[in-house]
């Protein structure tokens, strides 16, 4: 496997606090089944405790955690000793922050930074097949063998994972193919359905979105009337965002995307709010709105997410555009349907769920139109999960699970948590899907009670 630390390009320095940076680069090859091929590279912010690990003895001595970011397409920006980076570092971990292929500063995956040789939709879609978690743990996996692969203990060549959300899909990846690397996983938020494709996955989301509407109608009544009209006007009038996007009626139902996390409720009221004053006052929706909006869907800088969301769940099945489908069945969704409706009928907002008039309505999405069609159309996903070595596990599994989680559905992660040997859980209904983030230290303080495995 030819993977190679970039000589050169390390940069090493301090954070006022007390945290040792090492920035490195790695060049990994972009298809696996041809190593000595095309090759990308991939970007770790390793972060080192300075009070845990004084001199460079202590800092071999630190085990690595591998912290796997939630998406896909998710970068992991600079953490200081804070949140739960500081737990991590209390426990005594140094961290390896992952910039997973195609994110950050890794080799970059947008419609403008593909290479030149990449021109047709089919070599479009060829190319972005290689970015999903089967090859992030690859990636992986190469890099423990150059970081950890001389050390003389078998145990110190292992290193354990923190997986979030999408995170935690990736960990089960390297859990069914790699394990002899792993010495722990935990995930927060990232049992994911061990399916084939993502149908029965939307089917149970669905209802979870529908929960979380709901809420936010009961808390907020007169959105009702304000969505409407905001639909309304969006339907009638060619609005046009900062970066030249659509501002379409499902578009703006989109927001919904945010309901699943910690305070992602009232942060919609605020944008509906704002919205239906200035239809009000002004007859249209400002500029600063309409960047509020722009600024609060990520797709256009993160178009991976968009581009590969439904094949994380495929293994030789095709996902035919699963959430479209699936949520065209319930009508409280449809705007066509429910503008006809009494006007305290509530149009729903949306989910974790990508629609194939994103390539329309968002500007950086436009140019991978095709491409997204196609690889909607493929059933040549590779295996994601095995299922057998997972029911044979020895690696210990510790996971946060929430069980109002709008974007990992409680009952698939239960069903996940059973099939792979050795799981065990902390279960709150107070935490939504960002809980790690929102609550880090009662979150790890149990993660790290429970991976003790110390039994009443």
């Amino acid at each position: 496997m030819a993977t190679e630390l970039y000589a050169g390009e390390q940069e090493t320095y301090i954070i006022k606090e007390g945290v040792k940076v090492v920035e490195r680069f790695f060049k990994v090859p972009l298809d696996y089944s041809n190593p000595t091929g095309e090759k990308i590279v991939v970007f770790a912010r390793q972060e080192i405790p300075i009070q845990k690990a004084k001199t460079s003895e202590d800092q071999a001595k630190l085990p690595f955690v591998v912290y796997l970011q939630g998406g896909p397409g998710g970068e992991v920006p600079l953490q200081r000793n804070s949140g739960f980076a500081a737990e991590l570092f209390q426990e005594g971990y140094q961290v390896l922050w992952l910039d997973q292929r195609g994110t950050g500063f890794s080799t970059p995956l947008t419609p403008d930074t593909l290479p030149s040789h990449i021109k047709s939709d089919e070599q479009i879609a060829a190319y972005l097949k290689h970015f999903r978690q089967d090859n992030i743990v690859r990636d992986c996996e190469a890099i423990r063998k150059l970081l950890l692969g001389d050390k003389e203990n078998p145990e110190d060549r292992k290193w354990t994972l923190l997986g979030q959300s999408f995170g935690g899909f990736c960990a089960i990846t390297y859990l069914s193919f790699f394990s002899e690397g792993i010495k722990e996983v935990f995930t927060c938020g990232g049992l994911a359905p061990l399916v084939e494709e993502p149908d029965a996955v939307y089917t149970a989301i669905v209802p979870r979105v529908t929960k979380r509407n709901k809420i936010y109608y009961e808390k907020y009544p007169r959105d009702v009337q304000r969505v409407r009209n905001i639909m309304n006007y969006l339907e009638t009038n060619n609005v046009v965002l900062p970066n030249g996007g659509k501002l379409t009626p499902q578009r703006w139902q989109q927001l919904g995307f945010d309901f699943g996390m910690t305070g992602g409720i009232d942060r919609v009221h605020q944008l509906v709010f704002r919205a239906s004053r200035e239809l009000e006052t002004i007859g249209k929706i400002g500029y600063k709105t309409l960047q509020s909006v722009e600024h609060s869907q990520a797709f256009d800088g993160n178009p991976l997410f968009a581009i590969i969301h439904e094949a994380i769940y495929c293994q030789g099945r095709a996902s035919r555009w699963s959430a479209e489908r699936i949520v065209s069945q319930h009508t409280q969704f449809l705007w066509s349907h429910v503008k006809n409706l009494g006007a305290n009928e509530p149009i729903y907002f949306t989910g974790e769920m990508i629609f194939s008039s994103m390539f329309d309505d968002y500007a950086h999405l436009r140019p991978w139109k095709r491409a997204a069609h196609l690889l909607a159309q493929d059933s040549t996903w590779t295996p994601i999960y095995d299922l057998k070595h997972l029911s044979e596990n020895k690696v210990k599994v510790t996971s946060a699970t929430y069980y109002d989680d709008m974007y990992v559905d409680f009952n698939f992660a239960q069903d996940t948590a059973a099939k792979i040997k050795g799981t065990e859980q902390y279960i709150t209904n107070q935490l939504f899907h960002d809980g790690v983030r929102a609550e880090s230290k009662d979150v790890l303080k149990y993660l790290f009670a429970l991976s003790k495995r110390e039994y009443h």
